[in-house]
């Protein structure tokens, strides 16, 4: 039979169908969440390290559930607000884990100075106020290490039995120094530098910024810690992380982690180190939230590999070791050497001696007879010295943000320092023709300017190649 529509019918169904599809064309658009918003919240303080009052939130399953397991975050570097890990905590109390997040101290935290040991008593602070939380299982309560938690989250189950078990994403096997020169040539690459300015950074800048100390914990070693941790651990990470290497990492943690007989060891899927989908490791696919949340999807299996292996520790049923097969890491990191020559002593002392060289020099080049080369050489070489340290340190301080327009597959900054060594190489040559030719009608003090100038030329030319002024 067909039916019909009536007149009446039609004048009703089509301001409907109009509004509908104006609802649609204009309803705002809410950015997908992975986790179900199936949880409740509450604010919180506890005592951190050293007495500190630190806040948090406590994130429960909205269902009335008792003796849930519980998980404290302890997020990455910087000011690290607990707004920035939510969306995990949610998921986890989704999942019928009770979670507390909390915010970073402020206290004895710098970009200049880092106190893991104090950043583990503030995690084990927030163990022992969850523990005492109803309806929390108090033997069952663990912690979730991101990055810079990769290496606070193992410490502080290292130091204590109250510690049920320990999740890491994206922790590195290796110093914080070590894990950031990996992550600056990372990015250097990703702009289109193929100079040795990646070289020098990883190597005698590495061990001059470590000298300094203006490299907060440069040379914290996880190893130590590593072989103390007894529980049972999931490391995680994505398999296009660019901020530390994981397939290095992933191995240092098989080799290490040998106490336990539940170490399980896994590579997500295209996804970047905080576990966000990626397609370079640079990029995120998805939305983008207000900070500090960070953008884009979960990577696929995420969230559901860390929840599942929790219940299965939970039900005291953890799985038995193994580690996935690697995939593959475009560059190896690089040890920043031992050798005596690029030690942070000698190299201080070798700056110091240039520079005090090339200084000296100048005023005396103003009087009498000038010899040609002789102040280009101490003002080239005074510029590249000084031009070299300073350009280094600034990619350290700024993460790699701002090299500068990349020209010849190298920042114009690194052309126009190199250029400059070319030019005092030039220099030294005419320095030396020079002074040959007109050595009998040497003034005194041009004599001892140039016993100065001469050798602090020959020592610069040792010490450019070091630093990769003279070659790529």
């Amino acid at each position: 039979m067909r039916i019909t529509p009536t007149a009446g019918a039609g004048r009703v169904l089509l301001p409907c169908v109009l509004v509908a599809i104006l609802l649609t064309l204009f309803m705002p658009c809410a950015p997908r969440a992975t986790a179900a918003p199936d949880s409740t919240g509450r604010e919180v303080t506890f005592t951190g390290g050293a007495g500190l009052t630190l806040h948090g939130t406590v994130i429960s399953p909205a269902a009335t559930n008792s003796d849930t397991p519980g998980i404290v975050l302890v997020g990455g570097s910087g000011p690290g607000p607990r707004e920035e890990y939510r969306r995990e905590a949610e998921a986890f109390a989704a999942a019928g884990i009770t979670v507390l997040i909390y915010d970073k101290r402020t206290d004895g935290y710098s970009r200049t100075h880092r106190d893991f040991g104090l950043l583990a008593d503030d995690a084990l602070g927030a163990v022992r106020y969850l523990r005492d939380q109803p309806g929390v299982r108090r033997d069952m309560v663990g912690l979730w290490g991101f990055s810079e938690g990769g290496w606070v989250a193992p410490l502080a189950a290292s130091r204590s039995d109250d510690i049920a078990f320990l999740i890491t994403l994206g922790a590195s096997g290796y110093d914080p120094l070590r894990t950031q020169t990996w992550y600056l040539a990372n990015r250097l690459r990703h702009r289109g530098d193929r100079s040795a300015l990646i070289d020098a950074l990883a190597g005698p800048a590495a061990r001059l910024l470590a000298g300094t100390g203006l490299f907060a914990a440069a040379d914290f070693d996880p190893l130590p810690v590593l072989h103390r941790v007894h529980v049972p651990i999931l490391g995680l990470w994505g398999d296009h992380d660019v901020q530390e290497p994981p397939v290095e990492s992933a191995a240092i943690f098989q080799r290490s982690l040998t106490a336990d007989p539940s170490v399980t060891l896994r590579f997500l899927t295209a996804a970047s180190h905080n576990g966000r989908s990626t397609v370079t490791g640079f990029d995120r696919v998805g939305p983008t939230y207000d900070r500090p949340i960070p953008p884009g999807d979960f990577a696929p299996g995420y969230l559901d590999t860390m929840t599942d292996w929790l219940h299965r520790v939970a039900a005291g049923t953890p799985p038995e070791s193994s580690a996935a097969p690697a995939p593959a890491q475009p560059t190896a990191s690089r040890d920043p050497g031992r050798d005596p020559w690029t030690s942070p002593g000698i190299q201080a002392a070798v700056i110091i001696l240039l520079l005090v060289a090339f200084l000296a020099y100048l005023p005396i080049s103003r009087t009498g007879k000038r010899i040609r080369g002789t102040r280009p050489l101490a003002l080239f070489g005074l510029t590249s010295v000084l031009g070299t340290i300073a350009y280094l340190l600034w990619i350290y301080a700024t993460g790699g943000n701002s090299p500068g327009p990349i020209v010849l597959a190298r920042p114009l900054p690194w052309l126009v320092l190199q250029l400059l060594a070319v030019g005092t190489v030039v220099a030294l040559a005419l320095t030396l023709y020079n002074t040959v030719r007109s050595r009998a009608a040497l003034t005194a003090i041009h004599r001892r300017g140039l016993a100065l100038l001469i050798p602090a030329g020959f020592v610069w030319l040792a010490w450019a190649p070091t630093w990769g002024l003279l070659f790529r």
